[in-house]
């Protein structure tokens, strides 16, 4: 499947990998070719994304959600480089939708059974017409010390109770890089398979995600959000140490602080948009084990007042506080103060919208950004700084957050 969506300009590929992070949606799910499409552009609101919902609501759309329409949700502004440059929001009703899981292929398009042909004829083995120049060199675009230096600044500002909590992120990034992007996706997904991976394709840019992180899911009239807040590392080949990391997660006060901010803010978020009285957190500092970390989990939901739309969703709630900080606006500044690039389509979201009016969208993280035509790569990594944060840790949990990307980007992984 993956040979023949290359074939397209532009395609979404959303994979859950079999995770069965309850509640459960689609379990792997393709729109490739654009029949329809939205592209929204600096300087609009959010109105006419709604417009294009409304007029295609009984077909699927999938795309994404950049970081960056904050600024037309607030008062704020984005000035930092972007090397990858995909659009703020770009929605698509694909031109053939596939629907796959353990025991069964649905494809809606013109002509289902041509499409089927057209992927059994193509070869079980990704395409290796090109591929990894050797190994990519991956530069830091924060150093250490400058790191360290800018945590302490960021501790300064909650001292004088500019916030609470902010979520400060690095980038890591290759330039002239010339790579395959299925391959590096089937390496990602190999060593680190996550609920909410996605790759996707916009002309000459790409995104490879690996992503644990559920954002938004509607079903009907529940919302519901998953934020994460909390890691720990895996421990392969010793149960004991393992085991031991979890339970450290699980009952440090430092990773509950950070997890219980998030949580009252998406609280505070969904009371805007949801019936009075129905805003519940239905788990608390769950634990979810995944082939690097150990993350916390917290799951909030409630019950949508009548004739709330998905702008009106948005508004309420992006950019997602897992990625952002309380207070929200304030932290957004400091981000924008702080870090040294654009976010851009990482931290966002992407997912789809069924013909229902339901949705699913993730946070992306532990994803690799590439523009062929630049040969520029990009990922991102961050933490959520407090007072009592300890630079050094913060450091070296970025680092265990990138690992997983900077190994598949290594000739060092098989195929």
């Amino acid at each position: 499947m993956l040979n023949w969506l290359h074939k397209f300009d532009t395609f979404c590929f959303l994979d859950n990998h079999q995770y069965q992070i309850k509640p459960h949606s689609q379990e792997c799910l393709a729109g490739a070719g654009v029949k329809n499409k939205f592209v929204w552009r600096p300087g609009d609101t959010l109105t006419p994304l709604q417009e294009f919902i409304f007029l295609n609501k009984s077909k699927w759309l999938l795309g994404h959600l950049n970081y960056d329409i904050k600024n037309e949700l607030e008062n704020l502004k984005s000035e930092n480089p972007d090397h990858i440059c995909f659009p703020e929001i770009f929605f698509f009703e694909p031109s053939v939708l596939i629907k796959l899981n353990d025991c069964q292929l649905a494809i809606e398009a013109d002509d289902p059974h041509k499409i089927f042909n057209e992927i059994n004829n193509e070869s079980s083995e990704l395409q290796k017409e090109i591929g990894l120049t050797g190994n990519v060199e991956i530069k830091n675009r924060i150093e250490r010390d400058d790191y360290l230096s800018i945590i302490k600044k960021l501790q300064e500002h909650i001292l004088r109770g500019d916030c609470y909590e902010i979520n400060f992120c690095q980038e890591f990034f290759a330039e002239q890089v010339f790579i395959s992007p299925l391959n590096v996706y089937k390496k990602l997904s190999t060593i680190s398979p996550n609920p909410f991976s996605a790759l996707y394709k916009l002309e000459d840019k790409w995104m490879m995600g690996a992503s644990p992180e559920r954002f938004l899911r509607k079903e009907g009239n529940k919302i519901l959000a998953q934020p994460i807040k909390g890691t720990s590392k895996r421990v392969p080949g010793n149960v004991r140490q393992d085991e031991e990391s979890r339970l450290n997660l699980l009952n440090s006060k430092k990773d509950r602080s950070e997890n219980v901010m998030v949580v009252d803010l998406m609280r505070n978020d969904l009371s805007k948009i949801c019936e009075e009285g129905t805003v519940a957190v239905e788990e608390l500092f769950g634990i979810y084990s995944f082939p690097q970390v150990h993350q916390m989990i917290s799951t909030i939901s409630g019950m949508l007042r009548i004739n709330i739309n998905f702008s009106d969703i948005i508004r309420a709630t992006f950019p997602m506080g897992s990625m952002t900080g309380a207070p929200k606006k304030k932290v957004m500044e400091l981000i924008e103060q702080y870090e040294k690039t654009k976010r851009g389509i990482f931290s966002g979201a992407i997912g789809y919208i069924s013909p229902y009016g339901d949705f699913d969208f993730n946070v992306i993280i532990r994803s690799i950004m590439y523009n062929v035509s630049s040969g520029y790569l990009s990922f991102q990594a961050g933490s959520a700084i407090t007072f009592y944060s300890d630079a050094e840790k913060e450091w070296e949990e970025c680092l265990l957050k990138a690992e997983a990307m900077k190994q598949v980007l290594s000739n060092n992984v098989k195929d």
